[in-house]
């Protein structure tokens, strides 16, 4: 067994189960770069992504990051063949004392990440990335999925705050004037756990004043995965952040483990605790 981002024991372990999909962290480094196919599907083929030479050589979405992350993965059991070429979802985990030894948090990028972590010492921090799920398999149920994972690895780790960036298609802030706005005026995290863009690359967020802005209306407009953040409780930074590259307009989400309403918990964490012990 080949231990990815540090995490041994539980390599190989189911983190969920819903029906025929499994989720699990990967377990070598052939599932790590299958994970990265199917971002490379996701972000460039199909989202847009600014290619670089080696992206269109491999055909996968890799960075150095990669190396010290955990790699949640989505597999449909029923898929014939060997089970890396099941995956059809992921998430990238980067516990905070792997990002430490490493130099850094991948958000670290286009948020004042160390600052919200100088402020908490005793909080423990993960940061959540490179988000995506094949078209066939965006639904309720794979989302259910990777948060009942998600949980259990945060149970095992003793995870207190999760962080990280989440994307809006696109370049242009205005374009998604109202639901910015939205997350501006009704979202944004307190001051004690707020986290504001890097000066070089802010982009103000209130595009409108808060009167002008129909919460319905806002709502359909934001992308599965923001709507997913915020029901569960989470609240978001100061400023988003144009990534040319990605093709993309960020927002920070800062989610502690405290904010998550008892009814998720429940939802989410009697299976988690199954899969975590």
């Amino acid at each position: 067994m080949v231990a990815v981002g540090g995490l041994a024991r539980h390599a190989g372990g189911t983190l969920g189960r819903i029906g025929n999909l499994q989720a699990r962290l990967a377990r070598n480094s052939a599932e790590v770069a299958a994970a990265q196919e199917v971002r490379f599907r996701v972000f460039y083929d199909e989202l847009g992504a600014k290619r670089q030479f080696v992206h269109a050589l491999e055909q996968r979405d890799a960075d150095r990051f990669d190396a010290i992350c955990d790699h949640l993965l989505v597999l449909d059991t029923t898929i014939p063949g060997p089970e890396h070429r099941q995956i059809v979802g992921t998430y990238r985990l980067l516990r905070q004392e792997s990002a430490l030894a490493a130099g850094g948090f991948y958000s670290d990028e286009e948020y004042e990440l160390e600052s919200l972590m100088a402020r908490h010492p005793d909080r423990r921090f993960l940061e959540l990335g490179r988000s995506c799920v094949l078209p066939e398999y965006r639904s309720k149920r794979t989302v259910e999925l990777l948060w009942q994972g998600i949980w259990a690895y945060c149970r095992i780790h003793g995870i207190d705050v999760m962080t990280g960036c989440a994307s809006f298609h696109g370049t242009v802030p205005a374009a998604h004037a109202e639901a910015l706005s939205l997350l501006a005026h009704n979202f944004r995290a307190e001051p004690e756990w707020d986290v504001r863009a890097v000066a070089s690359r802010y982009r103000p967020m209130d595009l409108m004043p808060a009167e002008a802005v129909d919460v319905r209306r806002a709502l359909a407009a934001m992308p599965p995965l923001i709507k997913g953040y915020l029901r569960i409780g989470a609240r978001f930074g100061d400023g988003c952040v144009v990534d040319a590259d990605f093709g993309t307009t960020d927002v920070f989400v800062i989610l502690s483990t405290d904010w998550i309403a008892n009814r998720y918990i429940n939802y989410y964490g009697a299976e988690a605790e199954r899969f975590a012990a």
